[in-house]
């Protein structure tokens, strides 16, 4: 009698000595899945390609419509940008000539000013001298009454103005 060996009584063992039943197997498994696939995708009227295909369409759609969008809104900024820059351009200029005007009006402050103060000593001098040719009258002499009183301003006129003329 033959003994079997127990390593050939395992079943993978048994399938080695068939090799046709193998392959006969894993190709009705492989038909299988196939036609199962097929009819799947048949049923169901949509294939995975054309799906991704159609995504990947609206995908490149989308993208365009965005950088249509994002073109569009640049393009609006840089115009907002350029008005501004153009209205920051314009209040420079005005403040520029403010400051000129500024600058013109204060030189003719400051003229003004120094013609106030000299028309002040000016003033101020003529007082003085007024004070004075007051105060030497009364020591002076005193004037014969026979002039008349219109003479008499005339004369003190004229001697405050030699007095004045005199001094300055």
């Amino acid at each position: 009698m033959i003994e079997l060996d127990p390593r050939s009584a395992s079943p993978i063992a048994r399938f080695g000595g068939q090799p046709i039943a193998i392959a006969a197997a894993a190709l009705v498994i492989v038909v299988l899945g196939v036609s199962s696939i097929a009819l799947w995708r048949a049923y169901t009227g949509s294939a995975p390609e054309t799906d991704r295909a159609v995504a990947a369409r609206q995908l490149q759609a989308r993208t365009a419509q965005a950088s249509e969008q994002l073109v569009e809104k640049t393009k609006g900024l840089e115009a907002t940008q350029q008005e501004s820059i153009d209205q920051l351009q314009v209040v420079q200029d005005q403040l520029l000539t403010v400051r000129r005007l500024l600058a013109a009006q204060q030189a003719d402050t400051r003229k003004l000013s120094e013609q106030v103060g000299t028309l002040t000593e000016a003033i101020d001098g003529l007082r003085q001298s007024f004070a004075s040719a007051q105060a030497s009258e009364p020591a002076a002499a005193p004037a014969p009454r026979n002039r008349s009183a219109k003479a008499k301003p005339r004369a003190s006129r004229s001697v405050n103005r030699s007095r004045a003329k005199a001094r300055g």
